[in-house]
């Protein structure tokens, strides 16, 4: 004998909470939406009365009848990294503040589904996008369908879609300065890319400091290192290896931090008595080392929560100038900069 068919279990209506709070279905809805005026006392009265019964907003239908969506898409280079975690979880943080949701794609460190992933997006409803580009052709593309975006971290058209940004040119050359009054003349830089604004824009600060000091411009010690911690580890083992080895290097990232650290120790150098080393990112282990890494620090979570007050501001005024916030960095000093060795 079969057993019997379990009955689904009916989600309680707003109707239900508006009679169990003794007011309107339209006042029950105006004090769970937030939108549009109730009473104090009479807003939390629903509230709790909604809470007690297991009454949850459908945002999705609400959407729909509204011809709006509560949500907004967010697109990461590689959720393995620290710093784009960061980015999500500011972003998550302060979309629940504004009752949004966030509809989550990695790319995983391939640039190559950059499009394919924005048309997933799309094709979740979301009323605009947050992403980290690798490319211009993602800004084409919603721009041509009307879909807003906020460019974070770098930027690939400073002509017609807002970016929250840090000022990497700068906070570049301050780090490599430090290297610089510290003694060293043969500083090395590890850097992911620099077809991209944040890779392009650090170095750059890097040289800027080096002619500011009238140190001569050794390109061997330029180093384009990958994109994860043992491709970065093999990149540093080869460039601390040499016999005209640097004294010191700036790893441009955190994960090139890392592999640098791992290959200093690899090869039984001291830091900072046989190598400084001077970081860009922060992440927990930088802090857990002995001694800890010097770094350039940007407030990743502060990064998205301010990219998701601007999609909001440009969602509400889309025809309003186009504008680039650049956030502050600062300089963490660990005490793994020292003076060169003799």
């Amino acid at each position: 004998m079969s057993a019997p068919r379990r009955q689904p279990i009916a989600r309680p209506t707003i109707r239900e909470v508006a009679q169990a709070a003794g007011v309107s279905r339209s006042t029950a809805s105006r004090a769970l939406s937030g939108s549009g005026y109730a009473a104090p006392e009479v807003r939390e009265r629903v509230r709790a009365v909604a809470k007690e019964i297991g009454y949850v907003v459908d945002v999705t239908a609400r959407s729909l009848k509204q011809r709006t969506s509560r949500s907004v898409g967010l697109l990461v280079s590689d959720l393995r990294n620290v710093f784009y975690a960061g980015l999500a979880s500011g972003i998550g943080e302060e979309a629940r503040v504004h009752g949004r949701t966030v509809v989550l794609v990695d790319l995983h460190g391939d640039g190559n589904d950059e499009l394919a992933a924005a048309e997933t997006l799309v094709g979740s409803r979301v009323s605009g996008v947050i992403a980290t580009p690798v490319s211009r052709h993602l800004s084409e593309y919603l721009s041509r369908i009307g879909v807003p975006l906020i460019e974070i971290d770098r930027r690939f058209d400073a002509d017609s879609t807002d970016a929250v940004v840090v000022d990497n040119r700068a906070a570049a050359r301050d780090t490599t300065m430090r290297l610089l009054k510290a003694g060293h003349q043969r500083i090395a830089l590890l850097i992911d890319e620099t077809e991209w604004t944040t890779g392009e824009e650090r170095q750059r600060g890097y040289l800027d400091a080096l002619v500011a000091r009238g140190v001569p411009i050794d390109d061997s010690l330029i180093v384009q290192a990958g994109w994860d911690a043992d491709e970065a580890t093999a990149a540093a083992r080869a460039i601390l290896s040499r016999p005209d080895r640097p004294t010191a290097v700036f790893a441009a990232n955190n994960v090139l931090a890392e592999g640098t650290w791992r290959a200093a120790a690899e090869l039984g150098l001291r830091v900072p008595a046989d190598v400084s080393i001077a970081g860009f990112d922060d992440a927990p282990w930088m802090s857990m080392v002995d001694p800890g890494v010097s770094t350039r620090m940007q407030d990743s979570r502060a990064l998205g929560a301010t990219a998701l007050r601007a999609l909001l501001e440009r969602i509400e005024a889309p025809d309003a100038p186009v504008r680039t916030i650049v956030m502050p960095t600062a300089f963490v000093d660990r005490g793994s900069i020292g003076a060169p060795p003799a």
